[in-house]
């Protein structure tokens, strides 16, 4: 009895929808069929939609980031170069003889100047990094409650002052950086004169001035690029700042919290996640420095700027031209970063959300 009253409401059902008013009103099997009908075209023209709009976009990101990156892992186990005759699959074999994991072993242990260049651009690249991530954080987070604290007219003017650098040309950059560090009449130099101190013979090219174990060289290019890239994290601060709720300030304040407790105790560990995501950002991009350490230092003087960039770049196309050998140094770059990303997280990471 229970079985066919629920067959006669889900029958009910089927045929009747009600209005807004509550009656019912019955629906035709025509009426189902055109509803229906509407309902398959609109959704073919939105899978059609979908697919015009992802596919493009996948067949780039296949050619041009995923093809490119395994390319690089295959050719990391081959003695490769585009001047040796290979065979009809991609220049493989033949003269390009696959090499196993020597490639790796020769960077880690062999006598060879590439290997031995490019176990020194490790630890140049690490030191850039360990001195750039510090000073960047340092110089934005209070630089952005500073710029949260001024009034609303000014605060757009110099947020675009100060992200300016970021967005402007990299080698336009170098060009004014060039003409700061350049020795005797550079802008850097005059200063030094104008306050009576000395100012170092060569900028940039004196490889004997060493501050505190680090090359003058390599902390005139710290000090370029972290004006270059503080901008970035500058805005990211300023928007979570903007992002914390103004009662828990209060509440601080009305605990009798001081300027300086309210940051340390209140805002710093809302920022947390900020903190992360621009850590993560300032040492992958510290990583991936190129351009500034080439035109301004080209990885002297004696390779005291050298950076694992520069070596991939140099072994590839400039002196060794070996190909095979510069892939295995950018897969260590990229198990080097994911390392430090991950890292990064687990350190981080909190459970809690404002």
């Amino acid at each position: 009895m229970a079985g066919g009253a629920r067959e006669e409401q889900e029958r009910l059902a089927a045929t009747f929808f009600i209005l807004p008013q509550g009656m019912p009103m019955q629906i035709t099997p025509l009426f189902k069929k055109e509803v229906l009908g509407d309902s398959g075209k609109l959704m073919a023209k939105q899978r059609r939609f979908a697919y015009t709009g992802i596919v493009p976009i996948l067949l780039y990101m296949g050619l041009f980031t995923l093809f490119p990156i395994l390319w690089a892992v295959v050719m990391s186990f081959f003695s490769y170069t585009p001047i040796r005759q290979g065979t009809w699959f991609l220049g493989l074999g033949g003269q390009n003889p696959f090499v196993g994991i020597d490639n790796y072993i020769e960077l880690f242990t062999g006598t060879g100047k590439p290997a031995e260049v490019f176990r020194l651009a490790v630890k140049n690249t690490f030191l850039f990094t360990a001195l750039v991530l510090p000073m960047n954080l340092i110089i934005t987070l209070p630089l952005a409650v500073l710029l949260e604290s001024i009034g609303e007219r000014f605060k757009t003017l110099f947020r675009a002052i100060y992200f300016l650098p970021t967005i402007s040309s990299s080698v336009a950059l170098v060009i004014i950086w060039s003409y700061m560090y350049a020795p005797g009449w550079g802008l850097l130099s005059i200063m030094f004169k104008a306050v009576g101190l000395v100012p170092p013979k060569s900028w940039l090219q004196d490889p004997n001035t060493i501050y505190f174990g680090v090359p003058l060289a390599m902390l005139c290019v710290v000090v370029a690029h972290v004006w270059q890239d503080f901008g970035y994290n500058l805005v990211i601060f300023v928007a979570a700042l903007q992002s914390i709720p103004k009662t828990l300030r209060e509440a601080a304040r009305v605990d009798g919290a001081n300027i300086w407790q309210e940051f340390w105790l209140v805002v710093v560990p809302l920022l947390r996640r900020t903190v992360l995501l621009t850590s993560v950002l300032t040492v992958i991009s510290s990583l991936q420095v190129f351009v500034i350490f080439q035109l301004l230092t080209r990885g002297g003087p004696k390779n005291q700027t050298q950076t694992m960039l520069l070596s991939i770049y140099e072994n590839a196309f400039r002196f060794a031209n070996n190909l095979g050998l510069s892939a295995a140094m950018s897969m260590i770059l990229f198990i080097i970063i994911l390392i430090l990303t991950v890292t990064q997280f687990r350190i981080l990471r909190t459970e809690w959300e404002y």
